[in-house]
């Protein structure tokens, strides 16, 4: 069992990607939430995290400086982080995959494109 950290700005969408990550079948534990990315490194600091849904544009700190910022600490150096984001553009999507992002899914999104990412982690 996995614990998750969901990182977006918007509650709705925290709200259905754990709802997503329910239906797919997917063997987690806890679901945290994280409004920004210095929310979110609170939690990584305070929570043994399995796995990051990270949007990328967010106020404060955005998804692409928050895994840079994972992927610079030992501890969290091997963390599956997968980028949810509007941002389709191919700069952004290879920005992330060169900071360490295992997956891309573009918003909006389907059930089965969630699962389908991270069918490989389980």
């Amino acid at each position: 069992m996995l614990d998750v950290l969901i990182v977006d700005d918007s509650a709705a969408i925290r709200k259905i990607l754990q709802r997503v990550l329910r239906q797919a079948d997917i063997p987690i534990g806890s679901v945290f939430e994280a409004g920004d990315g210095l929310e979110a490194l609170e939690t990584l600091k305070k929570q043994k995290i399995g796995l990051v849904l990270s949007d990328i544009n967010m106020p404060k700190m955005d998804g692409l400086e928050l895994l840079s910022r994972v992927k610079a600490e030992e501890a969290w150096k091997s963390l599956p982080f997968v980028m949810i984001s509007t941002e389709g553009s191919q700069n952004k999507v290879l920005e992330a995959v060169e900071l360490g992002a295992i997956g891309y899914v573009r918003k909006p999104f389907t059930s089965e494109q969630i699962k389908e990412k991270l069918s490989g982690l389980f």
